[in-house]
């Protein structure tokens, strides 16, 4: 590789490493990835069947009427229906404000009596405009504006339950705690927590959160997923209560027409908020509470990911660079995967999205590049070879020329102005000029008009291979038929000049045919692709026989097309350089008139 390349590759790499840093950074897509992270990251791993649902179901409002209608006598007797069975009992249920005062004292009493319930409290958040420690102006969308307690508080712990949704509806994270008129307030789920690690006398875990201070939410299973028992049965006394020893019971709504549901990440279907607060209980026991990584952290790591990618699309062949960048993409998911297992989450579509959009940039280039190649190899082609011949093949793409040689069976032709030498002698440069280029003009669009290949002019001589490096349909006769345009065509434009110059020329031409080496001769900075052998060598020897005027074609050219053709036996002569004499005809005429375009291109 050139300095000034890898200078370039160098400098397109740093672009591609400032983008991606910048989409990452800026979280460009984050719905999008939001998206992919929960499809990725919160595959359920198994419900703790320690965490049970009291469910107020459908059945139970249909057997005790209307939810708010009711007594609150009614929690009361699911509390001493469970007893000292549960190690928490969790009421995600609104209890403000006064009721019928009997339900009212009885539901307290029942708390009081059995000293493990938990009561849902509600914080009231505003918007609000602040600035922070450096004066710098910014919205609060969670400013607490009051807190609003249920009328068990003095009996019971209580947690706020309020839930908290991102910009796409999603509940994805929750804050543990809250400070407000410098009281700090747990949340639901972690009271029941705190409450569940002092009945087993463990410690508690420390949640990792992120910088606005909220615990991202593993979900461990889905809407459903946890065992649900209907607040009825319960009631009733068809429900064991000692199914719910040691266990976290959580009592709530579990029926739609209730408007406590929530969209999760982990599942088409709404999910109850007593199922998020038991999902949150279950992240805190398990310790699955991963936290999204310094956002300039996951930046730069996505920015040398895809970096990587663009390099090894750029410098690799295709068929490295494919599978190379697949390897990568898909790596870096399972590498995003793992980590956020082990507590780290990282964004998971910036890295693969800008590796593949990197390598399908660089896909472009290359075949934009090749394209490129293959129009300047189809204008070279059309220097040498049939325009027409060069614009089919390159349509097929089959135009790979073979490196070195190769053996084919061609037709070559040798065609010489007869009487240059001397004319040149008598006329100007410019005069000279004008005389051999009109010749040679006509000799290479015979040439190109038959489907030849031109191979080199040598001085005022011409040289034409036909079947090389293409393979060519009855070159042979294409061959014969082209030295007698280049004949007739010299006799049309003869008058021409001697009219001008008073000068004239006409050609000498020798067609021969057999088996000859093809292919780039020369060396490694200098080659031409032209044949050689005995069969170029007698086509040459050939055509320094020929009169003005006059073709001659060796016997095996005359065997191959001699019903298509009309000719004068020379006989056999002596070649220059042959131990025996060849036998040679003079080519007098075809049994088949031109086309129109063929005269036209010719002209």
């Amino acid at each position: 590789m050139s300095k000034k390349s890898g200078t370039a590759i160098f400098f397109e790499a740093l672009i591609a490493f400032a983008l991606a840093f910048l989409l990452s950074f800026y979280d460009v897509f984050y719905s999008f990835d939001s998206l992919l992270r929960d499809k990725a990251y919160q595959q359920p791993r198994g419900i703790n069947n320690k965490i049970k649902i009291v469910a107020i179901d459908d059945k139970t409002l249909q057997e005790i009427g209307p939810f708010g209608t009711w007594s609150r006598s009614v929690y009361a007797d699911v509390i001493e229906k469970l007893g000292d069975y549960p190690a928490v009992i969790a009421m995600d249920i609104m209890v403000f404000g006064d009721m019928d005062s009997e339900g009212d004292e009885a539901l307290r009493a029942a708390c009081e009596e059995n000293g493990r319930v938990i009561s849902g409290s509600y914080i009231n958040y505003t918007t609000a405009y602040k600035t922070d420690e450096k004066g710098k102006p910014y919205i609060d969308h969670f400013n607490i504006d009051s807190i609003e307690q249920p009328i068990i508080a003095g009996c019971t712990a209580t947690g706020f339950v309020n839930a908290s949704s991102d910009e796409d509806g999603i509940v994805r994270s929750a804050f543990l705690s809250e400070d407000f008129e410098g009281v700090t307030y747990k949340s639901f789920a972690a009271t029941i927590y705190s409450k569940y690690c002092e009945f087993l006398g463990i410690s508690e875990n420390i949640p990792a959160l992120d910088s606005n201070s909220r615990m991202w939410i593993n979900y461990a299973g889905r809407p459903f997923d946890y065992e649900h028992i209907s607040l009825s049965s319960v009631l009733d006394g068809s429900a064991d209560p000692r199914i719910f020893s040691d266990c976290i019971v959580l009592i709530g709504a579990y029926a739609s027409g209730l408007q406590d549901q929530f969209s999760v990440p982990n599942s088409a279907d709404q999910m109850y908020g007593v199922e998020i607060h038991a999902n949150i209980v279950q992240g805190l026991l398990d310790g699955k509470c991963p936290v999204p990584a310094p956002r300039a952290v996951s930046a730069l790591s996505a920015a040398v990911i895809a970096c990587c990618a663009y390099i090894v699309s750029r410098k690799m062949k295709l068929k490295f660079s494919t599978p190379a960048v697949i390897i990568i993409a898909v790596g870096c998911v399972g590498w995003c995967i793992a980590l956020n297992s082990a507590g780290t989450a990282f964004p998971i579509l910036y890295a693969p999205l800008c590796s593949v959009a990197y390598y399908l940039l660089n896909l472009m280039r290359k075949y934009a590049e090749q394209a490129a190649e293959k129009r300047k190899i189809t204008a070279a082609f059309k220097k040498y070879v049939a325009p027409q011949v060069v614009e089919e093949i390159a349509k097929s793409g089959n135009y790979h020329i073979k490196l070195g040689g190769e053996n084919r069976n061609i037709a070559v032709l040798f065609v010489d102005i007869r009487g240059f030498t001397p004319m040149s002698e008598s006329l100007e440069p410019e005069q000279v000029v004008d005389i051999l280029n009109s010749y040679l003009n006509l000799t290479t669009n015979s040439i190109f008009a038959n489907g030849g290949t031109l191979d080199k002019f040598i001085g005022d001589a011409t040289m034409a291979v036909f079947n090389a490096p293409f393979d060519l349909d009855d070159y042979i006769y294409r061959a014969v038929k082209t030295a007698w345009d280049i004949v007739s065509g010299g006799n049309a434009i003869e008058s021409k000049f001697m009219e001008r110059y008073g000068k004239s020329v006409s050609f000498g031409v020798g067609v021969n045919c057999g088996p000859a080496v093809v292919g780039n001769i020369g060396c490694d900075f200098r080659m031409d692709y032209t044949a050689i052998g005995d069969t170029v060598n007698t086509a040459a020897r050939l055509e320094s026989n020929a009169k003005r005027g006059q073709v001659l074609i060796s016997e095996s050219v005359y065997e191959q097309v001699k019903d298509r053709i009309t000719v004068e036996p020379i006989g056999e002569i002596p070649l220059k350089g042959k131990s025996k004499g060849v036998f040679v005809y003079s080519l007098t005429g075809l049994n088949e008139e031109k086309t129109d375009e063929e005269k036209e291109l010719v002209q």
